[in-house]
Order: C-alpha cells, then sequence, then structure tokens
C-alpha cells in the first residue's frame, strides 16, 4: 500500500466548495526570458523533455479518495499508483508573434476548467510563442493541497538564483526541507487524525476569549471609536453576482518604489497603498458601468498564520475584513480611511494564537454565508451583505530567479473568485515589482480588463495627490 494522509478540516473545506461553477484551484502564470545564445525551440523542447523525466515528490504524486463515516465524506490522499506525467505537464502554443491579450484567453480558458480528482490535482502548461523572445507558464493546483503562502515557497524553492544552473529540480521534485534546530513546532495542517484533534483541541480552548473579541466589534458596529468593519456592513454590488463556469483574466505590474514611497509619505503600510489603489480603480471602474454603490466596498483580507520558521502546507490562513472607502472621491482622503480601517482589524487580533485568529475570522465570515445563498438562488432578497471582494497580497523573492537558465520576468497570481464574490484580486511581490493578478467571472463582470488599467490610473492619482500635499 503506497503512502497516505488526511485531508485537514480547512483543506476539505475546499474540497466541499468545489464544483463546476466555483472551482476551488489557485494558479500562477510565469514570464521566462529564453537563455541567451539558446534557440527557442531547443530550450523547450529540452525543458519539456526534463519535467516530464523528472522525479515527482510528495504531495504531488497523491490523489483524493473519499469514503463515508456516519453519512459524511472523509477525505484522504493517496499516491497514485498510475501516475501519469504526461497528463499533469503539458505544451500549448499561441499564435506567434503572441500578444498578451492571446495569452488572456488561454489562461482565462485553462482557470475555467476543472480540475480531475481521479488524478493528483495539479496542472503544468509550458506556453511557446509569446513575442519579446519570452514563453510563459500556467500552473493550476487545487487549494485544498496548497494555500498562497506555500506556494510562494514552493515556488522560491523550484527556481534558482543562478543563471547557470541547468540541473536544479522542478517544484514538484523538491523535498520539504528539515525544520530548523530549536524552531517552533508545527501542526501538520494535513497530518494524521491525532495533529486533527490537537489543532482543534486548541482552537476550542482559545472560544471564550474569541468570542468576546467578536461581539465586542459587532455590538460597537456604525460607532465613531472603532473603525473595524465587522459582518452585514457591505453594500449589495454587481461583485455580489452568481457566477458561472467562465473566467476573465488580466493582470497589472508595479514598481514598489512607487508604492512604497506613498506608504512612507502618509504613514501608511505597503498593503494599505496596494488596497487603496484597487479601490480607486474599482470606483472608477464602476462608475463607468453606473454601477458604484453609495456605501464603501467591503474587502476580504486572507491573514497568514504560520510561524516565521514555517515551511508551508496545505492551509493555514485566518482572515479579516477592510473597508475600501470606494464613496470617498478623494484619494488622500481614501488611503486614511484604508489605512485607518486596516489597523482597526490588526488591532481586533493583536495577541491571538493562530488558532484563535482562525476562529475568530470564521465567526467574523460565517454570515456571508446569507449572501451566498442569494446569488446563488438569484432572488432578489433583502439579505445584508458581510464582503464584496478579496484583495491579497503574497510576499516573494527579492531577486531575480531562473529556469534552467531562463529568467522569470514576472508572476501573477491567479486565485478563486465565487458565488457573491465574482472578482478576486492577488499580488505577488517579485525583484522589486508588484504583480497583480485580476480573475473575475466572465459574464458577471465585462471588461475586466479596463480594471487593471484604471487601477493604473488610481496610483497615478494618488501619487499626484501626495506629491501635491505632502
Amino acid at each position: 500500500m503506497g503512502r497516505s494522509r488526511w485531508a485537514s478540516p480547512l483543506d476539505a473545506i475546499f474540497l466541499m466548495g468545489e464544483t463546476p461553477e466555483t472551482l476551488m484551484h489557485v494558479a500562477s502564470l510565469l514570464y521566462f526570458t529564453y537563455p541567451e545564445g539558446e534557440t527557442r525551440s531547443t530550450f523547450l523542447r529540452r525543458l519539456i523533455t526534463d519535467l516530464r523525466a523528472a522525479p515527482i515528490e510528495e504531495p504531488w504524486r497523491f490523489r483524493l479518495q473519499t469514503r463515508m463515516f456516519m453519512r459524511q465524506p472523509v477525505h484522504r490522499w493517496v499516491e497514485d499508483d498510475g501516475f501519469d506525467i504526461d497528463y499533469h505537464v503539458r505544451h500549448s502554443a499561441l499564435p506567434s508573434p503572441g500578444g498578451e491579450r492571446e495569452l488572456g484567453v488561454l489562461v482565462s480558458r485553462l482557470h475555467s476548467n476543472q480540475l480531475d480528482f481521479r488524478r493528483p490535482p495539479w496542472e503544468m502548461h509550458v506556453i511557446e510563442g509569446l513575442g519579446g523572445n519570452r514563453f510563459a507558464i500556467y500552473t493550476k493546483i487545487h487549494h485544498s493541497l496548497v494555500d498562497g503562502f506555500t506556494g510562494m515557497r514552493i515556488l522560491q524553492r523550484g527556481l534558482s538564483p543562478d543563471p547557470a544552473d541547468r540541473d536544479h529540480p522542478f517544484f514538484f521534485s523538491t523535498r520539504k526541507p528539515p525544520r530548523p534546530e530549536g524552531a517552533r513546532h508545527e501542526v501538520d495542517p494535513v497530518g494524521d487524525v491525532a495533529s486533527i484533534l490537537r489543532s482543534l483541541t486548541s482552537s476550542v480552548g482559545s472560544t471564550p476569549a474569541v468570542l468576546r473579541t467578536f461581539v465586542e466589534t459587532q455590538l460597537r458596529r456604525g460607532r465613531t471609536p472603532t473603525k473595524a468593519i465587522t459582518s452585514y456592513q457591505a453594500p449589495d454590488s454587481i461583485l455580489n453576482s452568481r457566477t458561472g463556469r467562465s473566467r476573465r483574466f488580466a493582470t497589472q505590474e508595479y514598481d514598489l518604489t512607487r508604492l512604497r514611497a506613498i506608504a512612507k509619505a502618509r504613514g501608511a503600510t505597503l498593503n494599505d497603498v496596494l488596497m487603496a489603489i484597487c479601490a480607486g480603480g474599482l470606483r472608477r471602474w464602476l462608475d463607468d458601468q453606473a454601477a458604484l454603490p453609495e456605501r464603501p466596498l467591503i474587502a476580504f483580507i486572507p491573514v497568514n498564520v504560520r510561524a516565521p520558521e514555517s515551511e508551508g502546507g496545505g492551509n493555514a490562513v485566518g482572515a479579516t475584513l477592510v473597508s475600501l472607502a470606494t464613496d470617498l472621491d478623494d484619494p488622500l482622503a481614501r488611503l486614511s480611511a484604508v489605512t485607518a480601517s486596516s489597523r482597526a482589524a490588526k488591532a481586533r487580533m493583536r495577541g491571538m494564537s493562530a488558532d484563535a485568529v482562525m476562529a475568530y475570522s470564521a465567526l467574523l465570515l460565517a454570515p456571508a454565508a446569507l449572501q451566498v445563498v442569494k446569488a446563488m438562488s438569484g432572488i432578489p432578497a433583502p439579505v445584508p451583505h458581510t464582503l464584496n471582494i478579496c484583495i491579497s497580497n503574497v510576499p516573494g523573492p527579492k531577486e531575480h530567479l531562473h529556469l534552467r537558465g531562463a529568467r522569470m520576468e514576472a508572476t501573477y497570481p491567479i486565485s478563486i473568485p465565487g458565488h457573491s464574490m465574482a472578482l478576486n484580486i492577488t499580488a505577488h511581490s517579485y525583484a522589486g515589482r508588484l504583480d497583480l493578478g485580476f480573475i473575475g467571472d466572465r459574464e458577471a463582470l465585462p471588461h475586466l480588463q479596463r480594471l487593471a488599467v484604471r487601477t493604473g490610473e488610481a496610483l497615478e492619482e494618488l501619487e499626484a495627490a501626495v506629491s501635491a500635499r505632502p
């Protein structure tokens, strides 16, 4: 019998959420420049050959096994004895010279397709035909295997800072490094039953403090002394539409020095500036469609709760709610409001353990189930909303990395839209740049590329305002 392991309760949530209309996989679109002195066809032929001949390490050989226990599904990851690397590593081509539009259309289509759970749930597509001496790789993995934090660690281990390194192992060939001596023990998020029970016991022990914080936040909703966003404060928006099976994908890229200069000048964080830029872009984009709500949009912000020394694995994520202040026309006032809301949200979770943060997050977001039901049913019921959009920022490598000599130029994350949250914006910092991936439902949100453009205009507007009023 091959190796196996249990799926954690949080991982199981992503498995239960999988439907043809709510696809629970995450992905990355990576741009590479061909190595100097090598022809494109020769390099790609060798790369594909090496990929298909590489060893496959845990968990990339694992497929899902589901059994019923007391009428409830119990998920377990088991080794796939018939693993077929040719199914997982694929080769595609754009009409040469392919541009951003052609690549965006292909990625939108690839991201709209469900993963096959009869096999290990991941795919890697090597895409040739891009202009500018480039090729791309699109990789998607089900969220039950990794979260964004884990994905970035895996990405870094599967690439090399040395352009001369032509033998560096691929991401699915790398073993998880041993825990450093003296590092704090971390419960494996996809460990055995005992590990899962220990995690649940720890969460129960923190329940009283979590409930006190949650109740206090809810009771103070709308009062001036607190800017912490609570449940039921989001407006109804086209972003809260029911999702179909098709997706739209768009990208944007900024120099990190621009965002850091704004943050320093206004006493904000880099994340605050990112949210303010997204807010400005959303305000303009929704106003173009006469669909801007009078009340500010509320963003769902994932929070990593792992220890700094952790290498990741599975899912260990909390979340909070932040006002995007889209009701404010002034860009500086909007940034100040976003910063205040973000600080208040962080203050609510300060001092909590990782388990307590996840428990508090679950309580805070639980009412959003009502708006999901409303979106799925299509019934125009007066249901209060808790959130409108997900915005996430995943820190990445600070130096350029290489794949068998090809330099990675950009890395765009692609996340999960769903019923009543038809838009997801994820950012990834890399080598002094911030790469943004916009993924939305095709029917609910037309002209998604215009939102990416509007976000760039919002950054320029914010920079001008900071210069005019330092």
